[in-house]
């Protein structure tokens, strides 16, 4: 399987560069690569769930605002388009934060009132409908930052406000085999999609809420929508480190080449530390084992 779909990737490219020679070495590569896209984010999944186990859901949604998703995917833009073309994506991708935050709004507040199904569906409606109006408009850094300013300001006054986790029993099944495979299949098909279209779109589906839809779902049908919307009120907050990685590449990537990401990466840890704070000052109640978790 995972040789058929790189071997559909590398018809693309050949699409474009009619000269290009595939050998079987670069197929090795190739599905090295694959393989390294589809592990990244099932494993970072796994390291979540048991994260939000041990120190409640604001932990866990905090940590998921590391770029793990968007990072990989510009990586490899980096190296298959050119470093101009993934830093363009970048920004398209800080833009496309503002659709990132609505997603996670949207489904905190739908899944209050009803299943995970339908608040998927709305969430991801949200979401497709302003990544739709952002790839109208031309990129542009100053309003990606804006945008996702904007989108990272407002974010903790429209989470809505739970009533405070009582302590209970852990669910029986946390279903961790079904949030990595779930992972895997969106990892797969986002990264291919975003091979075959502009860097506009590339950037816009960097940020596709993989990690979000499968934590929400997950979340909601095995700790209820209370721990959900704590849960991605926390990755909202997270968001700034994303924020901070997208920024740091799309502003040195032309300049220092491929070191940018090791930058981005440093920056954004140290911007995830600062964000530690916030976790402090939620907006809506929290439980007494979030705030326990927190002043360790």
């Amino acid at each position: 399987m995972f040789i058929i779909v790189y071997k559909k990737h590398i018809s693309i490219a050949q699409s474009k560069n009619r000269n290009v020679t595939v050998t079987p070495l670069d197929l090795f590569g190739g599905i090295r690569v694959l393989l390294l896209k589809l592990l990244v984010i099932p494993s970072f999944l796994l390291l979540i769930s048991l994260a939000g186990k041990r120190w409640g859901p604001s932990v866990a949604g905090w940590l998921s605002g590391l770029p793990v998703v968007v990072g990989p995917i510009l990586f490899f833009l980096a190296i298959e388009q050119g470093e101009v073309f993934a830093a363009q994506s970048a920004t398209a991708a800080l833009s496309a934060m503002f659709a990132m935050i609505a997603f996670c709004v949207t489904y905190a507040q739908v899944a209050q009132r009803t299943g995970w199904p339908l608040a998927l569906l709305v969430s991801l409606t949200v979401w497709t409908i302003l990544a739709g109006g952002l790839s109208l408009i031309p990129g542009s850094l100053v309003f990606s930052l804006c945008a996702a300013a904007t989108a990272l300001l407002a974010a903790p006054y429209l989470f809505p406000t739970v009533q405070p986790l009582t302590g209970g029993p852990a669910p029986k099944s946390d279903k961790l085999v079904l949030r990595m495979v779930a992972g895997a299949v969106l990892t797969l098909v986002v990264t291919l999609l975003a091979s075959t279209v502009g860097e506009r779109w590339s950037g816009l589906l960097a940020v596709f809420p993989v990690l979000g839809s499968v934590m929400a779902v997950f979340s909601q049908q095995t700790r209820g929508p209370a721990f959900t919307a704590a849960l991605l009120r926390a990755t909202a907050t997270g968001m700034y480190s994303f924020a901070a990685f997208c920024l740091v590449v799309a502003l040195t990537l032309p300049l220092l080449g491929l070191k940018a990401f090791l930058l981005g990466v440093a920056v954004s840890v140290a911007m995830l530390g600062v964000t530690r704070r916030l976790l402090a000052r939620p907006v809506g109640p929290t439980t007494d084992a979030e705030g326990a978790s927190l002043k360790r």
